[in-house]
Order: C-alpha cells, then sequence, then structure tokens
C-alpha cells in the first residue's frame, strides 16, 4: 500500500516539454516591442525646461525609452549630469534622448 504524500506524487502536474512556458513568454515579450516614438518640438522643450528645474534630491515621474518598451519610473534624483546627457534615479541612469515625459512631484 501506498503513503498518502507518494500518492498525491502521481498526480502533480508535468511539464512534458521543459522549458515551452519560457520560451512562449521571451516570443511574447519579442510581440510586445514597439517603436521608438518621435517626440514633438512643444514636447521636447517641456523635457528640456524641467530638467532644467531638477536637482539631486527632487522626486519625479518619468516615461522613458528602453529597449522596445516604454518603461515608468518614480523615484529621488540621485545624480543629474548635464554634460553626458542623463539622470540617474535611484539606481537606473536614463539618457535625455530616451525621455518621452519628465514630471516633477
Amino acid at each position: 500500500m501506498m503513503d498518502r504524500e507518494s500518492r498525491a506524487k502521481q498526480f502533480a502536474p508535468f511539464e512534458a516539454l521543459g522549458g515551452l512556458r519560457e520560451a512562449l513568454r521571451q516570443v511574447e515579450l519579442e510581440l510586445e516591442r514597439i517603436e521608438k516614438k518621435e517626440v514633438s518640438e512643444d514636447r521636447a522643450e517641456r523635457i528640456s525646461k524641467t530638467l532644467n528645474k531638477i536637482e539631486k534630491g527632487k522626486m519625479v515621474r518619468v516615461t522613458y525609452y528602453d529597449s522596445g518598451y516604454y518603461v515608468d519610473v518614480e523615484g529621488v534624483v540621485t545624480s543629474i549630469d548635464r554634460t553626458f546627457k542623463f539622470i540617474v534615479i535611484g539606481e537606473g541612469k536614463i539618457f535625455f534622448d530616451d525621455l518621452y515625459e519628465i514630471k516633477i512631484i
């Protein structure tokens, strides 16, 4: 006679094709990728004006383009480099050219 735990293992889910779920997720991610939107002159001007007001320690909300996806981030500015044109929010470096929207909150 089989104990209860051994019997239960017979009915545990089984993935016949190991890694199939991960492969499908990768395909799904590739299909979700989008092209970078062109930033209008008005939007570029608003971004530029906001960047001029930002200092280290300010709380901001940013939408930026990263490798085929638009990402929303909210956090404290830990660094801003106007020479090399990037802003650091927490641990993430975002180049000015990738910004789509930025707001001081």
